[in-house]
């Protein structure tokens, strides 16, 4: 069922030449453009110390996530969808194990953070931008979907543990969110 899914979302690659080149740079860009996007949030004119703090969050739930995933990786060795003939790729093949997906643990990890947070305007934003990111990552052959469910679960468990261990108004948090 993972393959055929995989397929059929994989199957309109190739058909359109600007709707490739799209996904392709959502691909690329759409983890750098996250980040930037969570970094500009320092300069947030409302409620700037919680929106400092989500995003300093957002950086460390982003940063467990792909810990958690190199734990996983040792364990996992899942062959890549283009290597098992269920997909056509569009980009230059990746040298490392299929699962779990790294953009979907990044980019889950900011939403889930930016959610814990409270902060609804900005977690829709960030969820649509995600939810493009990992659908590219199937659209371009890379993954499968199993591999970008099991990325969104690392993302959110690296964002629950960071929610855990970095605490709102806590010392640290009260210095950090305070530079410039």
């Amino acid at each position: 069922m993972d393959a055929a899914l995989t397929h059929r979302v994989n199957a309109e690659a190739g058909l359109s030449p600007i709707l490739d080149r799209a996904m392709i740079g959502v691909s690329q860009f759409g983890v750098p453009l996250m980040v930037l996007a969570i970094v500009l949030q320092w300069w947030a004119k409302t409620d700037r110390y919680h929106v400092r703090h989500a995003a300093l969050a957002a950086g460390l739930s982003f940063l467990l996530g792909l810990a958690i995933n190199q734990f996983i990786l040792l364990f996992v060795h899942r062959m890549r969808p283009y290597d098992a003939g269920v997909t056509h790729l569009l980009i230059a093949p990746s040298a490392d194990w299929s699962f779990p997906s790294d953009h979907a643990t990044a980019t889950i990890a900011v939403v889930a953070a930016f959610a814990m947070r409270r902060l609804p305007r900005r977690t829709i934003g960030l969820l649509v931008v995600a939810f493009l990111i990992c659908w590219s990552r199937i659209y371009i052959g890379t993954h499968y979907l199993t591999d970008v469910i099991g990325g969104a679960i690392t993302g959110a468990l690296g964002a629950v543990v960071a929610r855990l261990i970095y605490r709102e108004n806590s010392r640290l948090d009260n210095l950090v969110t305070k530079i410039l």
